[in-house]
């Protein structure tokens, strides 16, 4: 395959090497930033971005004004959609400007032109294979520690937030600009029940009102793998999915304290406002960033209309409901046990 679109950098190469990927992704958004005229436009605009916070019992939720990022929240992502359109994660269709580094044999690094945190990649594979973590979770895992210096990274299921479920990739944003990491402990403590806790590997589940969050805790890779392995199928099985059951996840990685996967269990895509015309719709699709406490609004008449009240019925809306999500705990610690 033609890599036209490699970076060619001697002190890119240097860091490579050297396994210095977090180093690396700045010297490619550096370059991508000086050179790409559309990245550069929505980086400076990303300046200018209002906020607001809303606190709850024990945690924060923000909401993100970004009119950029219409075309995400907004991506008619049907069948239909997906077979009539180019795949803008191959190769062969990347706009001439953006660059990429590899990361593994089969994935690249690539600055999303289309930004919600202040460094923002995709992590996209090389090959164009159906976004699926089931055979997947240990590659996801192995590029979280290669950029953990600096990185969190970030799933959207085929079916609830992923803008291209037709290409396998990943995210890559900014380490603890989700509150959810921020608050993660804090969650567990307050709000978990723990299913399985056996030599520093540990699977909680945590209700927080609003969310349903699996939260894996283990030290190594291949515990991490098996892990989620097993929450998958009890996953699988319990929802009686035929492909894919309705999941968003962050993944970071610490020397001390290993690997951290937040798994959010969905019930739906969107909300049903989503799909209203006039007053009642709101353009919010909550993926695995909005699950995490930063609530992206590309509309300036939802980002006003948007209250404390309101964002729990739509994080409710689209998360387990509480009895079904007592009931797989409840079997998911069978299962672990």
């Amino acid at each position: 395959m033609d890599k036209d679109f490699i970076l060619k950098n001697e002190k890119l190469d240097e860091l490579i090497g050297e396994g210095l990927y977090a180093d690396a992704a700045e010297i490619l958004f550096s370059s991508q930033i000086n050179s790409w005229e559309l990245m550069r436009e929505n980086y400076a605009a990303l300046k200018n971005v209002r906020e607001k916070s809303f606190w709850f019992d024990s945690f924060k939720l923000k909401v993100q004004y970004n009119p950029k990022r219409i075309k995400s929240t907004s991506a008619d992502v049907s069948l239909e959609k997906i077979i009539s359109r180019p795949c803008f994660l191959c190769a062969e269709n990347l706009p001439t400007e953006q660059k990429g580094l590899m990361l593994t044999d089969n994935y690249i690094l690539l600055c999303n032109p289309y930004p919600i945190f202040p460094q923002h990649f995709t992590v996209s594979s090389m090959q164009h294979r159906s976004q699926s973590i089931q055979k997947n979770i240990k590659e996801l895992l192995e590029i979280t520690k290669r950029l953990s210096q600096d990185f969190t990274l970030i799933y959207n299921g085929p079916d609830c937030g992923a803008s291209a479920p037709d290409h396998l990739h990943f995210q890559a944003g900014r380490r603890l600009l989700m509150p959810v990491e921020n608050d993660i402990y804090q969650l567990k403590n307050y709000y978990g029940n723990i299913l399985y806790d056996q030599e520093q590997n540990t699977i909680s589940s945590i209700e927080d009102g609003l969310r349903t969050i699996i939260f894996i805790e283990t030290l190594d890779l291949n515990s991490a793998v098996n892990l989620f392995e097993k929450f998958y199928r009890c996953y699988l099985n319990f929802s009686g999915a035929a492909n894919e059951p309705l999941l968003n996840m962050l993944c970071s990685y610490n020397e001390e304290f290993g690997f951290s996967l937040i798994v959010f269990l969905r019930s739906r895509h969107r909300p049903q406002r989503f799909f209203m015309n006039g007053e009642g719709k709101l353009v919010v699709s909550p993926a695995a960033v909005d699950l995490g406490g930063l609530l992206i609004v590309p509309r300036e008449e939802d980002f006003y209309k948007l209250n404390k009240e309101l964002i729990k019925s739509l994080i409710r809306e689209v998360s387990f409901e509480h009895s079904s999500f007592i009931k797989f705990s409840e079997t998911l610690k069978n299962e672990l046990n």
